[in-house]
């Protein structure tokens, strides 16, 4: 098998030192090593992923990517394939703080609401001797028992603090926008092996744990589906608005407010002077997405509105670059940045 060149080891070494990134930071790395955009040559970026992966696996690593459930945006990063918190989150930790860690993602992934959160003081208040090994019924019938050690009675609340605000800041945890505690980015990377063995609900479309997601309306049906891929499935023309488990009605309407139109409209054309053709939905809509929130973060509403637009299968035509800029501008207001001259333009209507 050839080795790993100096490309692959510069992806490699920048998800390790930099932790997960976005996708869009890693798709600029991925740039700058090979001279290729991954939207245009998403072959080659598969492949680079795909002889990274079979060197890591032999020290049972793996670079993955995975969508924060909370927000919808993909990262990158090289995770552990052993199966057990404790593995995952390393040496850094000691014993009670990891127990504590075992107990937050536990009562998350038990929220029967599908939000994906608790409270910041049902955190608080979690018990670290529910971490301590149970005794069977033939242990207890021998007379044993298990103690509860120190170090976990003596874990105070000012430590759990400590504890929460290090793993929000390492990215195991995260604040919710409602301010509770809800699992971060490492977390989704790294546990994906812990939501299938300790049976974690499923979304319906992407089978990925449904830790965030949206209920079916059907109390009795256990459905669920995480709010970027409803919308992805039901924004397709045809789609029907119903729960893919009992059928029932499932409430959905499309996000509405300041976005971009696409005319569905299929046409081929040349621009003038470069000659160069149409090109696909799938790098306008990661170019576009990306250059509006590296400029100033999207609302909710605009990046859902993209998201559906930009799932519908079209092409679109280049169009003079001025017009582009003045329609942004006025659907978008002062987020809205245009593709660069030297990239196909588009014609919205």
């Amino acid at each position: 098998m050839p080795e790993l060149t100096w490309k692959h080891h510069t992806l490699i070494q920048a998800l390790l030192s930099r932790g997960p990134l976005k996708a869009e930071e890693f798709h600029e790395i991925f740039e700058g090593v090979t001279g290729r955009n991954p939207g245009a040559h998403e072959q080659l970026f598969n492949e680079y992923l795909l002889k990274i992966n079979k060197e890591l696996s032999y020290i049972q690593f793996e670079l993955r990517g995975c969508r924060n459930q909370y927000d919808g945006k993909v990262f990158y990063g090289v995770v552990n394939n052993v199966a057990d918190e404790q593995s995952k989150i390393g040496t850094h930790y000691t014993v009670p703080q990891i127990a504590f860690y075992k107990g937050i993602i536990e009562a998350i992934v038990q929220d029967s609401a599908g939000q994906g959160s608790i409270s910041n003081i049902d955190a608080l208040n979690i018990r670290l001797d529910n971490q301590v090994p149970t005794v069977t019924e033939s242990q207890v019938q021998d007379g044993a028992s298990v103690a509860v050690p120190t170090a976990f009675k003596n874990f105070s609340l000012s430590q759990k603090e400590k504890t929460l605000d290090e793993f929000v800041k390492d990215r195991w945890l995260c604040f919710t926008p409602d301010g509770k505690i809800g699992l971060g980015v490492r977390s989704f990377l790294d546990l994906r092996s812990w939501f299938h063995h300790n049976d974690v609900a499923v979304c319906d479309v992407c089978n990925e744990a449904a830790v965030k997601a949206e209920l079916c309306p059907n109390e009795g049906c256990a459905v669920r589906i995480h709010k970027y891929c409803l919308i992805k499935k039901f924004s397709q023309r045809k789609a029907e608005k119903v729960c893919p488990g009992c059928n029932i009605a499932w409430p959905y309407s499309p996000a509405r407010g300041r976005g971009i139109r696409v005319s569905r409209r299929v046409e081929w054309v040349e621009m003038e002077k470069s000659g160069k053709k149409v090109m696909n939905m799938k790098r306008f809509r990661s170019t576009l997405l990306y250059q509006c929130s590296s400029q100033s973060p999207l609302s909710s509403v605009q990046v859902d509105h993209l998201e559906a637009v930009c799932d519908f299968e079209v092409r679109i035509c280049f169009y003079h670059f001025e017009m582009l800029h003045i329609f942004l501008r006025r659907r978008m207001g002062p987020t809205a940045v245009c593709c660069s001259p030297n990239h196909p333009i588009v014609t919205l209507g």
